[in-house]
């Protein structure tokens, strides 16, 4: 019993022994394995081998049937993008969305109360069409007013993918918007040409190195080698840009090369060389998009962000209102509001800044103003602001009511939601020539059209017969009552058509109610209103019928929705003014000629680059500032362009 015993006890021991020398086996095993996948490139997302650089591929990000952009989900999370997110860290989500995709914060405003109203555009579609690709971008007070809790984050509406063209790539303007032209026209001067040239050589030896390494007779090239790498490496950590590169430079450039033309001539195998040379240019490829990204986004939070100056001279007018109580306009001038034999100017506005010099360019340029009557549209938060500025500021004999739109008795309109302040919108509208549709390249247009607080018009001014209407990035610069006097001819709104998108690039997107594929689409900024011919045919019901059809309750197609219901509601019902009369595009193109700029009647600065924000076009602010309120004492407490 006893040798039974210690035979038993020592199976036992044996046993246990053997579990413990597997479980070292295994161990070793995965010990080696690790690295080894490491090594591989079997992890996910994580550089190759020994490469020091910080970056990863980006995640590829794509939409769906709907527009929706969503992140491949064959990929892991990319660090790039998480430093993404942790860039932004306050945001909404609708706007980090937005700068996955690069949109130019109608940052779709793109647009200036976005924090910005817009950032770079978070998107959700409404349909798809094969020619073209719509997006909103955010412009001053042009926002939905549901976004104004949100800062004014613009929302991008995709139509289509530009990679439903075989070989189509999407250039920076379709993918950044206007943050591409900006970045153009200031583009500074590279200071680190030659740390870039010594990280290239870097990498490449680096590529060589790990090959030469293991060559037999290599070994004095392999020495050479590494000791370029360590010099190299010693260099770029303390050198930032060429001014801190040390003089001797020049040789240790010209030294590598060397040691890498004799590296080229050795026989090793390509496939490693090659596999992390790509890697390099992967790494590379995401880091620059990464920065794309981020200075797009910084762009967006610029142009659509309001300025601490302007909220600063908005609260304290809001504050002073309530402390003097100004004389009410309607009361002392309540025989001019409602007379339709004077001269009656409507705007839709959140920017008491804007609108002003609006408004002070029409009656500076103006022979008479005893007829001229103003019609200010506002919103509950800026109303008070706006009725002070007015009260304190006079322009000649003009008057000038403000209006709460939201105090407004529009109840049949209550269920469409129009009822809130939904001026003009803009969109970023990239789209293909008829006429040359080999070409797979997209050319990018900048539409300005009605919001829906338009299409209360006839209800908001139903003893007046005719309006002219005006946005608030518009100057004047000559007197407008020869237009006020033009002939429409029968139609319901003079406007000034814009041909570089005709009515056949929106077709799919339009629902097919197209009546002349080849009609130019025409733009809001300055357009004379018949207010009979209106009424006559109905225009709101028709407008608020198609918004119907194209609004699917979601707050994107909200905004977009305009787009296709004001162009079809007054189709066949527009009168084509000169296009030298108004000139657009001095919030976005940087190519408009001067002469052209002095001799219109009209400057307007559509698009994200308005002329109050620091970021606006320099050449073209001038022409904004001539009109500004001189010696008002809250612009200056309040340090307004200074």
């Amino acid at each position: 019993m006893k040798g039974y015993a210690a035979a038993a006890g020592s199976s036992t021991k044996q046993r246990r022994w053997k579990w413990l020398a597997l479980a070292v086996l295994m161990l070793v095993f995965f010990s080696m394995l690790v690295p080894l996948s490491f090594l591989l490139g079997l992890h996910n997302g994580f550089p190759v081998g020994w490469l020091s650089d910080e970056s990863s591929p980006l995640d590829s990000f794509e939409f769906d049937g709907n527009g929706i952009i969503e992140k491949n989900s064959s990929k892991g999370d990319s660090r790039v993008e998480q430093m993404l997110r942790n860039f932004t860290p306050s945001l909404p989500e609708e706007i980090v969305q937005d700068i996955a995709e690069g949109g130019d914060m109608k940052l779709n405003y793109s647009k200036r109360n976005e924090v910005s109203e817009q950032l770079t555009s978070g998107l959700t579609g409404v349909a798809s069409h094969p020619e073209s690709e719509v997006l909103t971008e955010g412009v001053d007070s042009k926002m939905h007013p549901a976004l104004d809790t949100k800062l004014g984050a613009r929302v991008g509406v995709k139509l289509s993918d530009v990679s439903n063209f075989a070989g189509a790539q999407k250039s920076c303007e379709l993918e950044f918007g206007s943050y591409c032209l900006w970045s153009k026209e200031h583009k500074e001067t590279m200071k680190d040409a030659i740390v870039k040239r010594l990280k290239d050589q870097l990498f490449v030896a680096r590529a060589y190195y790990p090959s030469i390494a293991k060559l037999q007779g290599q070994e004095n090239l392999a020495r050479e080698m590494k000791q370029n790498i360590q010099e190299h490496e010693r260099i770029l950590s303390e050198a930032i840009s060429d001014a801190d590169l040390p003089p001797f430079v020049p040789e240790k450039i010209q030294k590598m090369e060397e040691t890498v033309a004799k590296a080229n001539g050795c026989t090793v195998e390509c496939s490693n060389v090659e596999r992390k040379l790509r890697q390099i240019f992967d790494l590379t490829v995401d880091e620059t998009h990464f920065h794309m990204k981020q200075s797009a986004f910084l762009y967006h939070l610029g142009v659509q962000t309001m300025p601490k100056s302007l909220h600063c001279l908005s609260m304290r007018l809001t504050v002073e209102y309530f402390r003097e109580r100004p004389l009410d306009v309607d009361t002392s001038h309540a025989y001019k509001v409602n007379d339709p034999s004077l001269r009656h100017y409507v705007i839709f506005s959140q920017d008491v800044l804007a609108v002003s010099v609006t408004i002070n360019s029409i009656v500076t340029s103006s022979m008479d103003t005893a007829d001229v009557v103003f019609h200010l549209l506002t919103d509950r938060q800026n109303f008070y602001a706006m009725r002070f500025w007015f009260a304190r500021n006079s322009y000649r004999d003009a008057v000038i009511r403000v209006l709460n739109i939201e105090d407004l008795n529009l109840s049949n309109l209550i269920d469409f939601g129009v009822t809130q302040l939904s001026p003009s919108e803009e969109f970023r509208v990239s789209i293909h020539n008829f006429d040359e549709p080999q070409l797979l390249h997209m050319r990018t247009e900048y539409l300005s059209i009605f919001g829906h607080s338009h299409f209360l018009l006839p209800e908001i001014f139903k003893n007046l017969k005719k309006v002219m209407v005006l946005e608030d990035d518009m100057i004047v610069q000559h007197d407008l009552s020869t237009l006020w006097n033009t002939d429409l001819e029968g139609k319901v709104n003079a406007a000034v058509n814009f041909c570089k998108v005709r009515f056949g690039h929106l077709e799919t997107f339009l629902g097919g109610n197209i009546n002349d594929r080849s009609s130019c689409l025409w733009m809001s900024g300055l357009n004379i209103i018949d207010l009979d011919k209106w009424r006559e045919h109905n225009l709101t019901g028709i407008y608020l019928k198609l918004l119907n059809r194209f609004h699917n309750g979601s707050e994107a197609t909200w905004r977009t929705s305009a787009l296709s219901a004001s162009l079809l509601a007054f189709q066949d019902r527009i009168f084509s003014l000169d296009s030298s009369l108004v000139i657009s595009g001095l919030g976005h193109d940087y190519s408009i000629n001067e002469d052209m700029i002095k001799n219109a009647v009209a400057l307007h600065y559509n698009g994200n680059m308005k002329p109050w924000l620091d970021l606006g076009i320099p050449t073209y602010k001038k022409y904004w500032k001539k009109f500004l309120t001189q010696g008002e004492r809250f612009m200056d407490e309040c340090n307004v362009l200074h």
